[in-house]
C-alpha cells in the first residue's frame, strides 16, 4: 500500500512532511523520506514497515506516525513518475 504524502505528527509530538518513499541501493528495502518541521529541518529515511508500525504509550498501542494532513500532489511537476 502506497504511503500519502503529507504532514505526519511523530508520537512524540513533532511533526514532519513526508515526500515520499525510496529505495534503499544495497538491500532494496522501501523507505520513507520525510522531512522534520523543527529545528533544523533535517531529511530523514526510516524503513516504511518502521514508520507504519504501532508504538505503545501510557499501555495503549498508537501509530508511530499518524497523518494529519495529506498532500497527494506534493511533488507534482517536480519529480519524474512513472
Amino acid at each position: 500500500m502506497a504511503l500519502t504524502a503529507g504532514i505526519y505528527r511523530h508520537y512524540k509530538g513533532q511533526r514532519y512532511l513526508v515526500l515520499g518513499t525510496a529505495r534503499h541501493s544495497e538491500t532494496m528495502e522501501e523507505v520513507v523520506v520525510y522531512q522534520a518541521l523543527y529545528g533544523e529541518y533535517g531529511l530523514w529515511v526510516r524503513p516504511v514497515a518502521m514508520f507504519r508500525e504501532t508504538v505503545e504509550l501510557d499501555g495503549e498501542p498508537i501509530p508511530r506516525f499518524a497523518l494529519e494532513q495529506a498532500e497527494p500532489d506534493l511533488l507534482d511537476g517536480v519529480v519524474a513518475t512513472p
